[in-house]
């Protein structure tokens, strides 16, 4: 059993000293190495340094410091599974629930720990990217797993950092950025259901300038998204084009300039909802989602006072249609500058950091209807937010943390919220001890409050939704990290509920309670050999006492990754385990009533093989065993599926 691993707390100093700390962080948990390590070691071997979570602290920290629950899933982990949606990713995490509504491009919902999708922060290079014109969540089924270095899923009510949405936890994605000298890559694959991909990328990066643009391109003809089981044959395709850019320009030691944009451009063939099984009527949704982040960062004092300032937007903008006809217009904007200064000291052998910082924005939203022609109704608010923390480091052993944020809106009260967190390595052990308690904050959405149909009218006096929660654990790794046991229990209290009434909705008396239990395990029998297992127990329920829906007491996952022929040739095996869970029935009053879905499991498998050194060929079969399932009622989900494909570099 190991105990002589470096002090962390030494690491993430020489990390932010060594210039790694930069806007729009992509260090992959995997592969952080130390630019100071000859200084230290006297040879030019890079040192390993400890996995880094970005989200988990108002700056980057190691992850054996954090007190909070969080997973990070890197680049090689999501294409040795040649995962191609980023819901599916999410599959592998643990306390997350996820809810597709049919084949690729249907709306896709996470949930973490029971709580609401829009009660989950999602941010993509730094940019919150749910959308205001919606139910204020981000809605999945758009984003594929392309050019991705790493996803980290923080999770427990963290809006003491992040303000409102941030009650179930953060779901924080880094694309890649650009490095070494000037390269490409392509990748193209087809498959099952006319399923046909390509992707292009050029990369180059030196100490001075950093760039990456990459394209994508999808299309399948697809499943029917209404269930086919029920007489609803006919295949509603998806075509989905992509493209990123991120740029880094650090003109003097001390100084960095970083711009990334993001657009999406889409078409999903859908089916409506109806209350007639065999019905399948026919939709169209076209959109396109448009995310920029521009940021400025300075330090001086040798690093230890950092300075950032950044400013980003977000725009969603999409047409529901018939046949040839737009039935609705929606279009979603917000508009967010913040600021922030980190400094850090010792004082012998105990560290300090502070954070401090303040954002401002402005969400809108614009919505036409062919139900109201002639009409275009508009609402928009503005927040501001000021946020704080302490983090304090003894003896490399005991990290504790406080942070808490006060916001100010147009619409509500102003709010408080507040974080604390603990982590313990207990010395002479590999055993890690941490917990964390605080509280979350969600808006009702600017859709909740005014409604935008002549179904739905709002309701005006909606009141935030308010959660307290706490979550404790323990992490236990033998034979040099060979075996690493996780295991926590959390609980999530919410008062003022929002949930639908008929035409409205309202905040529910009381509170509603979630308990639970995540556990995860990671195994490396042989240097060739990886093997991660994942289960969460979950028991939520509303004020009422009713399950909540959507939310499976019994999820699992597990995935074993392989490597051989001198690492040329790998081969991979996925399983999803889903519990039964509730769902809404509608009658044709649209009058609700709970159901039970029936559980599933999926396995994937997948191979590659490297032609070349810069030649791969990979392929997978999706859902080997054909099972049937719903994820929600009435909606179908993909059967076997069959993919190949080429990538090439140069």
């Amino acid at each position: 059993m190991s105990t002589n691993r470096p002090p962390a707390r030494h690491r993430s100093r020489r990390l932010l000293r060594a210039g790694l700390a930069l806007p729009l962080i992509t260090l992959s948990p995997l592969a952080i190495t130390n630019l100071a390590a000859a200084e230290e070691t006297g040879t030019d071997e890079p040192t390993r340094l400890a996995p880094l979570s970005v989200s988990a602290a108002r700056s980057p920290v190691p992850v054996e410091t954090v007190g909070s629950a969080v997973t990070v899933i890197t680049a090689e982990q999501i294409e040795a599974l040649q995962i191609r949606q980023v819901d599916d990713v999410l599959r592998l995490v643990p306390g997350l629930a996820v809810s597709r509504t049919g084949s690729v491009g249907g709306t896709s919902q996470i949930r973490i720990r029971g709580s609401e999708a829009n009660q989950t922060l999602v941010r993509i290079d730094g940019i919150e990217v749910s959308d205001p014109s919606g139910d204020s969540d981000f809605d999945f089924g758009h984003l594929l797993a392309y050019e991705i270095e790493r996803i980290e899923v923080l999770r427990g009510p963290q809006s003491a950092l992040y303000g409102s949405d941030a009650v179930g936890g953060v779901i924080d994605i880094t694309t890649k950025r650009g490095s070494g000298p000037l390269s490409g890559s392509v990748r193209t694959e087809a498959g099952s259901f006319d399923t046909r991909e390509a992707v292009g990328t050029v990369s180059y990066g030196d100490q001075t300038f950093d760039a990456l643009v990459s394209t994508q391109s999808f299309r399948t003809d697809g499943i029917s998204s209404a269930d086919e089981r029920a007489g609803n044959p006919e295949k509603d395709g998806y075509r989905n084009r992509s493209a990123f850019a991120k740029f880094g320009w650090r003109p003097a030691e001390d100084v960095e300039f970083a711009l990334v944009g993001r657009t999406v451009r889409y078409r999903a063939d859908t089916d409506a909802y109806s209350t007639i099984p065999e019905d399948d009527p026919d939709d169209l949704t076209t959109g396109t989602q448009t995310f920029l982040r521009g940021e400025a960062r300075y330090a001086m004092a040798d690093g230890r006072w950092r300075h950032k300032i950044g400013l980003a937007t977000t725009e969603h903008d999409r047409n529901y249609r018939d046949g040839d006809l737009i039935a609705s217009t929606y279009l979603g904007r917000r508009v967010k500058a913040d600021y922030q200064t980190d400094y850090g000291f010792e004082t012998g052998a105990v560290s300090h950091d502070l954070s401090f910082g303040l954002d401002h924005e402005r969400e809108s939203a614009r919505t036409w209807s062919s139900w109201a022609p002639g009409s275009v109704v508009k609402h928009d608010y503005e927040s501001t937010g000021f946020a704080g923390e302490y983090r304090l480091g003894l003896y490399d052993q005991l990290f504790l943390s406080a942070a808490g944020r006060y916001d100010r809106n147009d619409l509500f009260d102003d709010q408080h919220s507040w974080r604390a967190t603990a982590a313990w390595l207990i010395p002479g052990t590999d055993t890690r001890l941490r917990a964390s308690y605080g509280t979350g904050i969600k808006n009702p959405t600017l859709f909740e409050l005014y409604g935008y149909t002549n179904t739905y009218r709002g309701n005006p006096n909606l009141k935030p939704e308010e959660a307290t929660g706490w979550d404790a654990g323990v992490e236990h790794s033998v034979l040099d990290d060979r075996l690493v046991v996780d295991l926590g229990w959390f609980r999530q209290d919410i008062k003022n509920l929002i949930q639908g009434n008929g035409p409205s909705s309202e905040n529910l008396p009381g509170t509603s309670r979630i308990n639970g239990v995540e556990a995860s395990m990671t195994i490396r029998p042989l240097a060739w050999m990886d093997l991660r297992l994942a289960y969460t127990y979950t028991d939520g329920k509303d004020s009422h006492g009713e399950e909540l829906v959507r939310r499976a007491p019994h999820i699992a996952s597990a995935d074993l990754m392989t490597r051989f022929l001198d690492d040329r040739a790998r081969a991979g095996v996925a399983v999803i385990y889903n519990g039964e869970q509730k769902d809404w029935a509608y009658d044709a009053s649209y009058a609700r009533h709970p159901v039970t879905l029936d559980d599933y499991t999926l396995v994937n498998l997948t191979a590659a093989y490297d032609l070349t050194e810069t030649v791969e060929i990979f392929g997978r079969i999706d859902n080997l065993f054909d099972e049937e399932y719903q994820e929600v009622l009435g909606y179908g989900s993909r059967g076997r599926a069959g993919y190949a494909g080429l990538r090439m570099r140069f």
